[in-house]
């Protein structure tokens, strides 16, 4: 039986009822914020649980607010054709959260992908390291308050 986005975000409250900070209905895709604590243990419930069989780790990417940094979690079980939607909190001053590289292989690149564009630390990472700008490329482009160089190793960028 296919469950609802709000049926299975339900699901994983009551499996873990101190780790949904909140369910958020709104107009597209309602979704769940998860506490960083339970981001791991969550998304393992996820996978494995015989009733949510989230297999696949489509997309993680990271959202600048101005007020906090997070990091966006799209979830889909082909065999019982659902998706879901995990938010989690990662901070602003130095953000963070756990990686679940441990539980999706594909987190890996999505994960430094977010690390490389906004800085977001994803704490145990087996290789957390810059996968589309160079090592030394300064700052992290896709946060709202990064400005833009002028140059770049000698190499007028504007």
């Amino acid at each position: 039986m296919q469950l609802t986005l709000k049926q299975v975000y339900e699901k994983i409250k009551e499996q873990f009822p101190d780790g949904v900070a909140s369910i958020v209905e709104c107009p597209g895709d309602p979704y769940c914020i998860l506490k960083k604590e339970a981001l791991v243990a969550a998304c393992r419930w996820l996978k494995t649980d015989p009733g949510m069989q989230f297999e696949l780790l489509s997309s993680v990417g990271g959202v600048d607010d101005t007020k906090e940094f997070w990091v966006v979690y799209h979830l889909t079980s082909i065999a019982r054709n659902q998706r879901a939607v995990l938010k989690v909190a990662a901070g602003r001053e130095t953000p963070s959260v756990p990686s679940v590289v441990s539980v999706w292989k594909a987190a890996d690149w999505h994960e430094r992908e977010t690390y490389d564009m906004y800085g977001i630390r994803f704490e145990g990472h087996p290789d957390l390291r810059r996968i589309l700008l160079p090592e030394d490329w300064p700052g992290f482009p896709l946060r709202k308050d990064y400005e833009f160089p002028d140059e770049y190793q000698g190499i007028p960028l504007k």
